[in-house]
């Protein structure tokens, strides 16, 4: 029974540090954005969130660190993404069904991307900004493999990155310029799928 009851605390305690590192990376990515990122020290996270400055060394030891643990989460979506996608048939419904997913993949993570380029001043020179680059380029060359079949021509590589960046670059524009997601998420993968010939009309052909 006392074994139960530590085993039951270990995962209570657990849940209740992933519950912390979450809301301290939340407010994080509040402050940047309201206040830009040199502006914003970690002891004023620690003072907002209520916890101490010790506290949040134990999850972050640095303002860099939360802004990596964002950005390696938004990444490792897209891993799963391109994991996925290597696993089924090369067809216009598995590109469609790709560019819905990365969709609603770039639609929760534009925040942290709109951070990222209001304090471009700032993050520029942060060690993990090249690295954050090659690793976009990276994932950007896999999803175009997946939109594209061996041998497409120059043409069809482009607009399958074309569809990509029209994605990305459409969510970080629109989002907060439209009433309703839907809308723009409907307008969005209506161009996206044109793209990489996989409409809902090419479809139905």
């Amino acid at each position: 029974m006392e074994s139960h009851d530590r085993g039951g605390q270990h995962d209570r305690s657990r849940e209740n540090g992933r519950d912390t590192r979450s809301r301290l990376r939340e407010l994080a990515l509040q402050l940047f954005a309201e206040q830009g990122y040199e502006k914003t020290s970690l002891r004023e996270i620690a003072e907002r969130l209520g916890v101490t400055k010790a506290a949040l060394y134990y999850y972050f030891r640095s303002k860099e660190d939360i802004v990596r643990s964002l950005v390696e989460d938004y990444f490792a979506e897209i891993d799963e993404l391109i994991g996925w996608g290597r696993t089924q048939p090369r067809t216009a419904q598995t590109r469609a069904e790709i560019v819905s997913r990365y969709l609603d993949i770039v639609a929760n993570g534009t925040e942290v991307f709109r951070m990222l380029q209001q304090n471009q001043a700032a993050v520029s020179s942060l060690a993990s900004a090249k690295e954050r680059g090659e690793l976009f380029h990276e994932r950007l060359e896999a999803l175009i493999g997946l939109l594209t079949e061996p041998g497409d021509s120059l043409r069809d590589q482009i607009r399958a990155a074309c569809c990509i960046m029209s994605v990305s670059l459409g969510c970080m524009q629109y989002q907060h310029r439209v009433q309703d997601p839907a809308e723009l998420r409907a307008a969005l993968m209506e161009v996206a799928l044109e793209l990489v010939d996989a409409s809902p009309a090419k479809l139905a052909r």
